[in-house]
């Protein structure tokens, strides 16, 4: 079976386009692959985040991933420190990076924003995401579209490693869902519907309310045409809302929007659909949140996992690169 790597950062909740556009498919896969799960606690490190914040990010994370559908006899799911090969690997790969090839990170010209304090592990955590990565020798690793650029820096290491150093680390492959793989904001049609952005009105947690989600949904952002057709230049809010729909239902958004002449019969179509396939995560979670003592005993026997795998690459990696009794 190909192995898949997946990583979650705790940063907040998840929200609907991560159920839709990455969870739903690695539960859907989980039995055909060896699928790794991260909750990247490390990478959470460069946001300002309180310790007991990132504590119970990090616990509601993995509820959240055993919520949606992941089952822990089949799927390893673990935390990143509590796998201590991650930071080591990535210095070993920093040293492999260069910094023109971390200056061309879109992601830190971003959230840098060309402030000379941000902090250098935002600068950086591309390669300690690439360590996540190569690891585990994944073979895939499903991504948005938006990480496609760090998943070709994972790849341009682990070439420049395997050439200077021999041959360590699998060369992996990004997979970039078809449906969903870009939900975006129901305010701002324009941008990702981001856990990380400030737009409560925007954003679809997988856990809001049903009541909160019909609001939501209502008062999404289209335009005033009053045609209803699928064109996702110069109509993303409504093609939003349809892509929505047919992640949910299993429709083909281009046939979906030939079904409706009016805006909120699509509002409200979508409401309902997205309440329907998040009831049971939201269910299921209620029933884990109550069980904490079972979330440590994932979270250490998926650690364990991890590390048998791990430590075998790390120490593979460091013999390649002359440390000594490695």
């Amino acid at each position: 079976m190909p192995r898949v790597l997946s990583g979650v950062q705790p940063s907040g909740e998840a929200h609907i386009g991560n159920y839709l556009g990455a969870f739903r498919q690695w539960v859907a896969t989980q039995h055909q692959r060896e699928s790794f799960h991260c909750i990247v606690d490390l990478h959470a490190l460069t946001l300002e985040i309180s310790p007991e914040e990132l504590r119970r990010r990090t616990t509601e994370a993995a509820i959240t991933l055993l919520a949606v559908g992941l089952d822990p006899d089949v799927a390893t799911i673990f935390v990143q420190s509590h796998v201590p090969e991650h930071p080591r690997l990535a210095w070993l790969l920093e040293c492999t990076a260069t910094m023109g090839e971390l200056r061309r990170m879109t992601q830190f010209k971003e959230k840098g924003g060309g402030l000379e304090s941000v902090r250098v592990g935002l600068f950086t955590y591309p390669v300690l995401q690439a360590a996540d990565i190569l690891l585990y020798r994944a073979d895939l690793v499903p991504v948005g579209d938006d990480q496609r650029q760090h998943i070709e820096l994972t790849r341009d290491l682990a070439i420049r490693f395997n050439h200077h150093y021999g041959d360590v680390f699998t060369v992996p492959e990004a997979e970039v869902p078809t449906i969903a793989a870009r939900v975006m904001d129901l305010q701002h049609p324009e941008r990702k519907m981001s856990k990380s952005v400030d737009s409560p009105l925007g954003t679809v947690g997988i856990f809001d309310d049903p009541k909160d989600i019909e609001r939501k949904v209502r008062r999404a952002v289209t335009d005033t045409d009053d045609d209803v057709v699928y064109d996702t230049k110069n109509r993303p809010g409504l093609a939003n809302l349809l892509d929505l729909l047919a992640a949910s239902t299993g429709g083909v958004p281009s046939e979906l929007a030939t079904r409706y002449t009016r805006y909120g019969d699509i509002k409200r179509d979508v409401a309902e659909a997205l309440i329907e396939v998040l009831r049971p995560v939201r269910e299921r979670a209620a029933e884990l949140a109550a069980d904490r003592g079972a979330i440590e005993r994932v979270l250490a026997a998926g650690a364990e996992k991890a590390h048998a795998v791990a430590g075998v690459t790390y120490a593979a990696a460091a013999e390649a690169i002359g440390l000594l009794g490695a």
